[in-house]
């Protein structure tokens, strides 16, 4: 299945042309116009949004290189984050988990390039938080975490790790 370590993306829905870009973008940022990468993974990921998960894991990978890369699709990711972080997608656990991770991944390294926009997501995620009815306790547990998590400076506290991530032993 491939060489050992190489991770497989799911780019099968995409035409030949598509999937090529992305196997390049993939293997050597630089080779290839990454605002078209970008932009070709965020009109997938709103079309798709069970594509979003594996959006958020190829842009990664991609910004693993060095952080030139990133500067090219810090508006793509801010306008994915920003459709995960709406009223319906809140309500979706799969989603909010979606939302939740790609922010512990890289919310660090895209608030550096702009924290503006990482505020109004932010005040969206509060705003879901707060004022939102019907979201699953999941899903508030989730949201409250990472409203701490960037409070903290990205980093998780020893008091919110025993918080949120401790299971209660009979």
């Amino acid at each position: 299945m491939g060489e050992p370590g190489r991770e497989e993306y799911e780019i099968q829905s995409f035409d030949a042309e598509t999937q090529r870009l992305l196997k390049t973008a993939l293997k050597e940022p630089g080779a290839v116009d990454l605002e078209k990468v970008a932009n070709v993974i965020v009109d997938q990921s709103l079309k798709d949004c069970m594509f979003s998960k594996e959006a958020g894991r190829i842009c990664y990978t991609i910004i693993q290189v060095n952080n030139m890369p990133m500067m090219a699709l810090v508006n793509p990711v801010y306008d994915c984050l920003f459709r995960l972080a709406q009223p319906d997608s809140l309500h979706k656990e799969e989603e909010v988990d979606c939302l939740v991770l790609q922010l512990h991944r890289i919310g660090e390294q895209l608030e550096k390039m702009n924290g503006q926009r990482m505020d109004e997501l932010f005040g969206l995620l509060r705003d879901g938080f707060l004022l939102q009815g019907g979201l699953s306790s999941l899903s508030q547990l989730l949201l409250l975490e990472l409203i701490e998590f960037r409070a903290a400076g990205w980093r998780t506290t020893p008091a919110a790790q025993k918080y949120y991530y401790s299971e209660v032993s009979d």
